[in-house]
């Protein structure tokens, strides 16, 4: 191992029940008198967008608003909502949602400034250093679930309409200037929403913990995140009011995306393809794709999770781990198949050329090739 790495670390983060009603300071402090709050469909007419709106509202920050945001959002959402954005003379973003609505939340202002495509700024080698850094507006980020952690990220994923790919949009200022991370947001999701979120937020842990890089504060973000999903993901799914166990969900969202800087893997560079090519749930899709990767990586990864099962309350090593990992899904009623998911094989061709390009390829301990993608793909179908 290279003990070599280039690390950095997120932003501010207001964390807490209840300090959604900071979000007019939150927008002061990032420069913002007129933000456009960017959120996707399924919360645009929800008591807790609602709320959000009438605080900016109350203190003379208006309420513009855009939510033409799709599951897996695209360029033409991007494009609608920078043409919403500068029509309406607005100044900055409010990210507002789950994973769709940070990404292109942070997306409009990333490109509401710039004259190049958004391809041109896929993160590949030194491509974000074309972007107009002084045309970034400036963002703040409401999670309102608790798994994907792009409050937290320099990133986003935007899904190419044309050929299905997803691609990763890089460039250091997409990090929100503010944070504010409110447990009570998330207290309606439904069940199968808080299970897939939080398996997303596991599998960030997992593959993290599991990458070869070197980042040992990644390491121990990784398996404190695992961790506090183990304990608190269940507690969040009995009783969608536990506010406890929402605070520790929405904080092991955040460690995960921290702690993914180490790298992610193939259950990432599966879950990418076949949610743009199937439109399936993300988390979920990792929840399913996890076994099979796991198996895949065991004799690399055996060692570190014995010596972590027994801090995770799992006894019996790699092997115990393996076998709590099927069992926690069962308990979320996440299928045990991606045909469960609608995926079939006669895209299996796509699938594995897509899951090649993919740059969480990078973070897996085992080489990821042609041959072993296909045969995770027909594992896990």
């Amino acid at each position: 191992m290279s003990l070599v790495g280039n690390w950095s670390y997120p932003t501010a983060i207001k964390f807490g029940a209840g300090r959604i009603k900071e979000l007019p300071e939150a927008c002061a402090a990032a420069g913002m008198t007129k933000p456009l709050l960017v959120t996707d469909k399924g919360l645009a007419n929800l008591p807790i967008t609602a709320q959000a709106l009438d605080i900016l509202e109350a203190a003379g920050l208006g309420r513009g608003v855009f939510s033409e945001v799709d599951p897996n959002p695209n360029e033409k959402n991007l494009d609608a909502g920078v043409e919403v954005y500068k029509a309406g003379g607005h100044d900055g973003v409010i990210a507002f949602g789950g994973g769709s609505g940070l990404d292109l939340g942070k997306m409009v202002a990333f490109m509401a400034g710039q004259t190049r495509p958004i391809w041109d700024f896929e993160d590949v080698g030194d491509w974000w250093t074309r972007a107009d850094a002084d045309a970034i507006a400036p963002i703040v980020a409401v999670p309102t679930t608790a798994g994907t952690g792009s409050e937290v990220g320099r990133a986003s994923v935007i899904t190419n309409s044309e050929t299905h790919v997803k691609k990763i949009i890089f460039h250091p200022k997409v990090l929100p200037s503010v944070v504010i991370c409110d447990p009570e947001l998330t207290v309606g999701m439904p069940k199968f929403i808080t299970a897939g979120t939080g398996l997303d937020a596991f599998a960030h842990c997992v593959e993290a913990f599991s990458s070869p890089h070197y980042h040992p504060m990644s390491q121990g973000i990784a398996l404190e995140g695992m961790k506090l999903v183990i304990d608190n993901l269940p507690r969040a799914y009995a009783d969608g009011t536990d506010i406890e166990a929402r605070a520790n969900m929405m904080s092991a969202a955040a460690m995960g995306a921290t702690g993914f800087q180490k790298g992610l893997g193939a259950i990432h560079a599966m879950s990418h393809p076949i949610g743009a090519v199937f439109n399936t749930h993300h988390g979920t899709t990792n929840a399913v794709c996890m076994p099979a990767v796991l198996d895949l990586n065991e004799a690399l990864i055996r060692d570190r999770f014995d010596q972590a099962a027994g801090y995770l309350g799992i006894a019996g090593g790699y092997d115990g781990f393996r076998a709590f990992v099927q069992e926690f899904n069962d308990s979320f009623a996440i299928p045990r198949t991606l045909t469960e998911l609608g995926v079939t094989g006669d895209r299996m061709d796509d699938l594995v050329a897509m899951a090649l390009e993919d740059p969480s390829c990078g973070g897996n301990p085992v080489k990821l090739t042609a041959v072993n993608l296909r045969a995770l793909f027909e594992a896990s179908l």
